[in-house]
């Protein structure tokens, strides 16, 4: 995993050893629950779709376990 992470870093002009999050952002209006179970859902998903883990739940860092019944 943090080899994963550490190349991720290859390409940055600023020096940093590990690299998390993508670059970027942009701000977007909560306004139902609908869009925020959609957005954590997303979340949860990234780490399968990435082959990093096969299921959501096995990712260590993941929040899923609390939304599990």
């Amino acid at each position: 995993m943090l080899e994963y992470l550490k190349k991720s870093c290859e390409n940055l002009s600023r020096s940093q050893n590990f690299k998390v999050w993508q670059d970027g952002y942009h701000v977007e209006e909560v306004f139902s629950n609908k869009w925020i179970k959609e957005k954590i859902n997303y979340v949860h998903q990234n780490p399968v779709k990435q082959k990093i883990v096969a299921k959501p739940e096995h990712y260590y860092f993941s929040s899923v376990r609390n939304y599990a019944e």
